[in-house]
């Protein structure tokens, strides 16, 4: 009893300590004294487990973000570019006015110089041209100034922007590190009953599917794919940001089983709930993605028969088990 009330005290500290940042996503703790039982210590392990899984679909949602921001500033640097090219294109023209005696002083040549009426009318009236050619290429050069001008100013912003980011993802991904350190150590310490135990509160027993079966009961060749992909990698390990071949999170997986169809989905469990169409949960057929948690925090994979394949949380291997484990909150069809 002493070790359990060790480590549930430990898990309460580890729970409040998870709630202490990005608390705007994360639910607060419902403990408030150090549990007395091993029962409430597993819980405390779920909840916490639940709370990293936040958190991480968290960073991995910032990490499109921020790809994003780099592509935008990318973009507006090459807009900047072509702007100032188009600018310093003017150049010899600009120079070439300037060296130029000005329309007023050419008129009044071509007054003295000409020796009939008809010749100043004509001469008048190329210069009128000149003039007006000189105009509209000042006012070119004046919006492509302002054009390049305003693509470099584009540019930084999303650089800055981007920048930014990245620090505060980084600052994320160390806590998230932190605390699966933390939780990997406590999960460690509870007996094999009780890591059981928070395997099944957590993602429910492991069960099994027969891959042949899954796979002949597809309903195309390309959700075969899939489903042949996920399944291959039952019993790997999961690795926080992982995306495969030895290791998988949630939308790791997900991503590396729809690329075996050629379908390129987001690393981000949040990104991939609003791809493809939604489907009740009556009508989920194998290949559709399953979610968890508002906001969405976990996918599967559906395999038929009320059972899905998944990268479940730390310490456990990917696994297929009922989609009813709780939190369930949707599907969509991709393909």
């Amino acid at each position: 009893m002493g070790h359990n009330r060790t480590t549930s005290r430990r898990w309460s500290r580890a729970a409040l300590a998870a709630t202490a940042t990005v608390a705007v996503l994360l639910t607060p703790a419902t403990a408030s004294a150090a549990p007395a039982s091993a029962e409430e210590a597993q819980r405390l392990v779920a909840e916490t487990s639940k709370q990293l899984a936040t958190l991480d679909e968290q960073v991995r949602e910032a990490e499109l973000t921020v790809a994003a921001q780099q592509q935008t500033a990318a973009d507006a640097a090459a807009r900047a570019s072509q702007a100032e090219a188009v600018l310093a294109g003017y150049g010899p023209q600009l120079a070439a006015i300037a060296q130029s005696a000005g329309t007023t002083q050419s008129r009044m040549a071509a007054f003295l110089t000409s020796d009939s009426a008809a010749d100043v009318v004509q001469q008048m009236t190329t210069l009128d041209l000149i003039a007006a050619h000189t105009e509209g290429l000042l006012a070119e050069v004046s919006v492509a100034q302002r054009t390049a001008e305003q693509a470099r100013a584009d540019a930084d912003a999303a650089a800055a922007q981007a920048t930014a980011s990245l620090d505060e993802l980084q600052r994320q991904r160390a806590e998230v590190q932190a605390r699966q350190q933390q939780y990997e150590s406590d999960y460690a310490s509870l007996s094999a009953a009780a890591q059981a135990a928070v395997r099944t509160a957590i993602a429910g027993p492991a069960l099994t599917a027969d891959v042949g079966a899954v796979v002949a009961a597809a309903p195309s060749g390309d959700v075969g794919a899939v489903l042949e992909a996920a399944l291959a990698q039952v019993g790997d390990p999961y690795v926080w940001g992982g995306s495969g071949p030895d290791g998988f999170d949630c939308s790791g997986l997900t991503s590396y089983a729809y690329a075996a169809a050629g379908v390129s989905l987001p690393h981000s469990s949040r990104a991939q709930s609003r791809m493809g169409t939604a489907v009740s949960r009556s009508e989920l057929q194998p290949g559709d993605l399953v979610f968890f948690g508002s906001p969405v925090y976990h996918v599967g994979i559906y395999v038929g028969s009320g059972k899905m394949v998944h990268a479940r949380t730390f310490n456990q291997p990917v696994a297929v088990t009922s989609v009813d484990i709780g939190d369930y909150v949707g599907a969509r069809r991709i393909l």
